[in-house]
């Protein structure tokens, strides 16, 4: 089954959601911001989309800005930053398997599908 990782405030994110509707494939939809990821979760995560933690931090967030912009923190730091502060985690996010993705831009679910 595929897990997308959606704020239903993002339009990238609504856009993935319209696409998983309309494949016909199973779906459950993770509010990523009332339901926030583990520590476990999101190293999983960093690990199927193949990045560094840091690589999945939205660096135009306002907490970004005051609070982590110019640090040096290891993976660890970034992954407990983004816990703490789920905006700071890219979205949208799909998971199936052993596979995820970032759909930005919105083809790259294909990728998953």
């Amino acid at each position: 089954m595929i897990k997308i990782y959606h704020n239903n405030r993002c339009s990238k994110s609504r856009c993935a959601l319209t696409v998983l509707e309309d494949s016909g494939k199973e779906f459950e939809v993770i509010n990523y911001l009332e339901t926030v990821p583990a520590v476990d979760e999101l190293r999983a995560i960093v690990g199927k989309l193949g990045i560094t933690p840091h690589e999945l931090v939205r660096k135009s967030e306002a907490v970004y800005i005051e609070k982590y912009k110019g640090k040096d923190l290891s993976d660890e730091e970034w992954i407990a930053a983004m816990v703490e502060n789920p905006i700071l985690i890219e979205r949208p996010i799909l998971v199936s398997d052993d596979l995820a993705v970032i759909a930005r831009p919105s083809e790259k679910i294909y990728e998953l599908l």
